[in-house]
């Protein structure tokens, strides 16, 4: 692991997510950029001393030259961090699973994604909602046209721990989201925006074509966007909006995705993982739980859930997911088959940052209609 240190939220999260199901080990890392509070993070993870490095340069240096080197990394950094951080992995060998963005700017994408290419080692971005057993049962409804043509989508996500200017009082994680030298172009956008971006496309298929958005720092002092609001065109032609928010007081983790096709609409909440609400034109209404013995959900579906129906499972077996697929096919050894799983590859990182690109330049120009380029 790369980052994760002291007062880090997402690198714990990622170490409980890649150890559940027992198939992968925390062995080595370089939790901070600071030495000493890399190898007292070292300790906390009860990891060997002499592998808490000092530098994630020479972590890979050093492990590269092991009799039991490390498979992969995993980079819970800071978002300015990970092309770097990326490239030296690769370049020495290592496969990467990478917390979202890929970077901090379209153009490091696709210099990232040539690097990808080039080393013929697997990439992986934790797009965290890509794992949820529901979310995937929808990806498999739109698949296989149970709603007809896509018409209409609406995507949401809605926090409120940002309505005050907490980065001011140094919050460590405020501070760096806050920050164009460590978040890049985006504040709210990048940070949560692409998140729904990446929902949208995943579970319907599509792909949005162009975007007209306003994104506003509501916040007085904060320089990024805490606030966005996106109508989208998919390449269908269809209709939608995207809006992000973290400045929603009271809300907490607010992601919500509906998709309306011509023969019914689906409508899952992160809030409420465990339910996947199917509506038909004749005013049914059908309920999919989640549940590894339910016998409505395909099997693939089935196999991200680890429990019966009735006992919920969130956001950890979520991000497992994602770490236990990633994890088979390192075992297999075959790059080209991370393409056929449900993990998102360097793709989705680069059609992220072509989202958030497109979203800032349609808001500097007067939220004027922007092609995703």
């Amino acid at each position: 692991m790369v980052g994760g240190g002291a007062g880090s939220f997402i690198g714990p999260v990622h170490r409980m997510a890649a150890e559940l199901d027992g198939r992968i080990r925390l062995v080595a890392g370089a939790f901070s950029s600071d030495a000493r509070r890399s190898r007292e993070a070292g300790r906390s993870y009860g990891i060997a001393a002499e592998r808490a490095y000092d530098s994630y340069q020479e972590m890979f240096v050093s492990e590269r030259l092991r009799d039991d080197p490390i498979d992969f990394v995993a980079i819970v950094a800071p978002n300015h961090l990970h092309l770097p951080i990326a490239r030296v992995a690769l370049e020495n060998g290592f496969h990467v699973l990478s917390d979202k963005p890929a970077t901090t700017t379209l153009a490091e994408a696709r210099t990232l994604r040539d690097i990808v290419i080039r080393s013929d080692r697997l990439y992986g971005l934790t797009f965290t909602y890509t794992g949820y057993g529901l979310v995937r049962e929808a990806r498999e409804i739109c698949r296989r046209g149970e709603l007809g043509a896509i018409r209409k989508v609406v995507a949401e996500y809605s926090q409120g721990w940002l309505s005050e200017r907490i980065e001011a009082a140094g919050h460590k994680q405020a501070l760096w989201r806050s920050d164009p030298a460590q978040s890049g172009i985006g504040g709210c956008v990048a940070d949560i925006g692409v998140h729904a971006f990446n929902l949208l496309e995943f579970v319907t298929g599509r792909r949005v074509a162009e975007v007209a958005a306003h994104l506003s720092s509501v916040v007085a002092g904060r320089v990024l966007d805490d606030d966005c609001n996106v109508l989208v065109r998919l390449d269908n032609g269809a209709p939608g909006v995207l809006f992000a928010s973290q400045i929603a007081a009271g809300e907490g983790n607010g992601l919500r995705l509906r998709v309306y096709g011509k023969l019914g609409g689906l409508d899952w909440s992160q809030e409420d993982p465990n339910r996947l609400i199917l509506s038909l034109p004749d005013g049914t209404t059908k309920i999919l739980h989640g549940g590894a013995n339910s016998a409505l959900l395909s099997p693939g579906s089935r196999a991200a859930f680890r429990l019966p129906l009735g006992h919920p499972e969130g956001y950890i077996e979520a991000f497992a997911n994602i770490y236990r697929d990633f994890a088979g096919v390192v075992a297999t050894g075959d790059v080209g088959a991370l393409d056929k799983s449900a993990v998102p590859t360097i793709d989705a990182g680069v059609r992220s940052m072509a989202f958030v690109d497109a979203a800032v330049h349609s808001s500097r120009a007067g939220s004027i209609w922007t092609r995703i380029d």
